[in-house]
């Protein structure tokens, strides 16, 4: 039979009493021995040394003779009810869709629905309606990325639900992202390369973070891990690590002489050519934070390390290359994607090739001033002499 609950315990979930205990516990440990085992001072003293352990691991203990609970830990929060937010959500964390994602990518998602969760976890979700899930993107209408990073969680979980057969229809589909006018992260210009370089010469570990950007086109997640054992033939072969999961895209791309000339004279780790003070290779965020820092000593605080990303493919298409051609070395599956980098430097192409043009049409055209003995009728008149 259980005890009643005491002005020293605190009901749990499951409705036991347990001691809310603060500090030591040998003095509590030695009371509540006996009841947990009604077989004498051994089992007792056994029990009381469980009780304690569990206490200290911030347990629960319930005070019923002769069992100690497996509970949660103290301050979880019970199993969302069936059919709620919370519980679509939990059921979504432990799909194969959610265990696919990257792990940045999860954990930013994941965060955005548990802050979705304090609020309207207990709401039944088959009640939800669009306009329900427009007032939630237009709470953060002030920050457009951040309502769209909202709206694209709820997206995915909805489809998980009807997917599942746990709801019927996807209310979030008829809600439309914000228009942003945010253009990401700056393009790096050629005058901003070169004051880069000017500062960090060649043969240190900024200069050599540099060339990795900008000659591979590529992003951090990937710099970070290139090693001499990707180079095969004078090519760079990898698999990028965004959507390594779910949609993998490998690429071999030429080491060009200039990114070659660089990695000799630099110093490198033994299976990543970037490597921290510690002779370990970098982490993305890790190397995104000390790149700020070489941004910062060069004197180009609006520069980050994806701009070299943006300022390659923009040169690329500056010579020329066209939209798949810039895909083969990006990794980038659709042209849209390409069209966002590329969209600065083909409009500047075809502007100069326009009004070259015009320049040329206006040359040919340009009308001569008509000879002086030429007449308003067209005739030809003739000078007369004196006699």
């Amino acid at each position: 039979m259980a005890t009643t609950a005491t002005p020293g315990t605190r009901l749990w979930d499951d409705g036991q009493p347990s001691l809310s205990l603060r500090g030591g516990g040998r003095r509590s440990a030695r009371k509540c021995a006996p009841l947990l085992s009604p077989q004498g001072a051994t089992q007792g003293a056994i029990a009381g040394c469980a009780w304690l352990r569990r206490v200290r691991q911030g347990l629960p203990v319930c005070f019923e003779r002769g069992r100690v609970p497996t509970s949660k830990r103290v301050g979880s929060h019970p199993r969302a009810p069936s059919g709620s937010f919370k519980g679509l959500c939990e059921a979504y964390y432990g799909s194969a869709e959610f265990k696919l994602l990257e792990s940045r990518t999860a954990r930013v998602r994941r965060s955005i629905l548990d802050d979705l969760c304090r609020e309207h976890g207990l709401k039944p979700v088959r009640l939800v309606e669009v306009r329900h899930i427009r007032a939630i993107r237009d709470a953060k209408a002030d920050r457009p990325e951040a309502a769209n990073g909202t709206l694209k969680a709820l997206r995915q979980v909805f489809a998980f639900g009807v997917a599942s057969e746990l709801l019927d229809r996807n209310a979030c589909k008829d809600v439309p992202y914000l228009k942003s006018g945010s253009q990401g992260f700056h393009t790096w210009t050629p005058e901003e390369v070169a004051q880069f370089e000017a500062r960090h010469p060649i043969g240190t570990k900024a200069r050599l973070a540099l060339a990795l950007l900008l000659y591979t086109c590529q992003r951090r997640s990937d710099v970070v891990l290139f090693g001499r054992q990707h180079v095969r033939a004078g090519h760079l072969s990898f698999t990028q690590e965004k959507g390594k999961k779910k949609n993998p895209v490998s690429l071999r791309i030429p080491v060009i002489p200039a990114l070659r000339e660089i990695i000799d004279a630099s110093p490198c780790g033994d299976l990543t050519f970037l490597v921290t003070a510690f002779g370990r290779g970098f982490s993305a965020a890790g190397f995104g934070n000390k790149f700020r820092v070489w941004c910062d000593e060069a004197g180009l605080p609006s520069c980050a390390a994806h701009g070299l990303r943006k300022a390659s493919a923009t040169r690329l298409a500056e010579l020329g290359c066209s939209k798949h051609e810039i895909m083969a070395v990006t990794g980038h599956r659709t042209s849209k994607e390409v069209a966002r980098y590329t969209r600065a430097a083909r409009q500047g192409i075809l502007a100069d090739s326009a009004m070259a043009r015009m320049s040329a049409d206006e040359t040919a055209n340009r009308s001569v001033p008509p000879d002086q003995s030429v007449t308003e009728s067209g005739t030809k008149s003739k000078a007369k002499g004196f006699k």
